[in-house]
């Protein structure tokens, strides 16, 4: 059988060192990185890399077996020069529109992009059109799609055991970071049925929208009516994001840690009203839902069947965070999709670099630390664990090096400018 060669633009944390991070969290199978899991697929050869810091590629050369002369500081220079069948794009959101579509028009038939899809939905029409026009598959980081547990799911809804799907409620999150997974899931759920309305309020926070820039990543929580009547509801909750799917006769439910439970129609109870009692959830190895996202790719490469995920399912969840976005800038108004003319960017600024003073480390929540010494310097360090040890990467000093090229430089993406 065929082996596709594989390279991954962006080496930082979901590029290839969360697997050091993660060791032991509850429900977490690895390979989990985009870099392990091309290197653990029998059927995928780990062929090249892309980085702007020749040392972070050092590292993930010397793991995952890439020589020197395959560790490229810019990425135009790996597509052209390698070929690769599959791109990996685990940049940041802003960044990822450009890279995906250079892969396609020049040759990648599949990618394997990190959430979110885009920082824009004009960006997200481009990906999708690039897709389809040049053949190429596209699956999206979300990776809940792939769980064994959320599959068993899905299968007990289409299967009609407990009726006919008719509400989800899900924890709120931010949109980019945490949403961009839960709408995508939420799409799985239901089918892949096309949302029809969005109704969404943002949490109050240190995000704003300056002109058509979203500064940061916003909380949202609310309301999504899809065509087939299925209603779906984000709440705001302190706890671990869970996930209750009510249909006719019983209900789904997943917990932190990879926990499924069932519930179902027992006897009716003494108003002659049905009563619910515990079920039997399938039974469900474990296994890498990263691995079996890129197993998916690999597959429509050999068939050309679409995959599990694909561009089109990237789109609708990407719509559903702008929408969501839109909704809040209209007071809370019922947003109809498709979305129309909805501009928001999404880019940090640096705001809040500017205005912290307390010494300490500040992170971004992807890797990059904002350092403040106690004479009040300030300076921009990259963190990475290997071999379960964490180590920090100086990316220079602040404001000499900016919030975005503080940014550009942990994105681990070469423009090829």
């Amino acid at each position: 059988m065929k082996t596709y060669k594989a390279a991954v633009i962006g080496c930082s944390r979901m590029g290839a060192f969360i697997d050091n991070e993660v060791v032991g969290a509850p429900g977490h199978v690895p390979p989990y990185a985009h870099t392990a899991v091309f290197y653990a697929c029998p059927r995928t050869h780990l062929a090249a890399c892309s980085d702007i810091r020749p040392e972070v590629m050092e590292e993930v050369g010397n793991q995952f077996d890439i020589p020197k002369e395959r560790q490229y500081t810019d990425y135009k220079e790996l597509i052209d020069r390698e070929q690769p069948d599959i791109v990996s794009v685990a940049t940041q959101p802003e960044h990822r529109a450009e890279i995906v579509i250079y892969a396609v028009e020049h040759g990648a038939k599949a990618i394997y992009a990190e959430k979110a899809l885009s920082a824009s939905m004009a960006e997200a029409d481009a990906i999708l059109e690039a897709c389809e026009r040049n053949g190429a598959v596209l699956n999206l980081g979300t990776q809940r799609r792939w769980h064994p547990g959320f599959v068993k799911m899905r299968e007990v809804i289409e299967s009609g055991r407990i009726g006919d799907l008719k509400t989800v409620v899900f924890g709120a999150s931010s949109l980019f970071n945490g949403a961009s997974h839960h709408y995508d899931n939420l799409l799985y759920l239901n089918g892949d049925a096309r949302a029809t309305w969005v109704q969404m309020s943002l949490v109050e926070g240190n995000w704003e929208i300056d002109g058509d820039r979203l500064t940061e990543d916003p909380v949202s929580h609310g309301v999504i009516q899809f065509e087939n009547d299925v209603t779906a509801y984000a709440v705001l909750s302190p706890h671990e994001v869970e996930w209750e799917a009510s249909c006719e006769r019983g209900t789904l439910t997943a917990w932190a840690g990879s926990k499924y439970k069932i519930r179902e129609e027992g006897p009716p109870g003494y108003r002659g009203s049905s009563t619910m009692v515990a079920g039997r959830f399938p039974r469900h190895r474990r296994y890498s839902s990263n691995l079996s996202l890129v197993e998916d790719l690999v597959n429509s490469l050999d068939t050309g069947e679409p995959p599990q995920g694909g561009a089109r399912a990237a789109h609708a969840g990407t719509e559903l965070i702008f929408a969501s976005i839109e909704s809040h800038l209209r007071g809370g108004a019922r947003v109809e999709l498709p979305l129309k003319g909805n501009n928001t960017l999404l880019k940090l600024s640096a705001t809040r670099a500017r205005a912290l003073r307390d010494p300490g480390r500040y992170s971004d929540g992807d890797g990059l630390h904002l350092f403040i010494h106690k004479n009040g310097r300030k300076s921009w360090v990259q963190r990475i664990t290997v071999d379960g040890r964490r180590r920090d990467i100086g990316l220079g000093g602040y404001p000499t090096v900016s919030l975005g090229a503080g940014e550009e430089a942990r994105n681990g993406q070469s423009r090829g400018d």
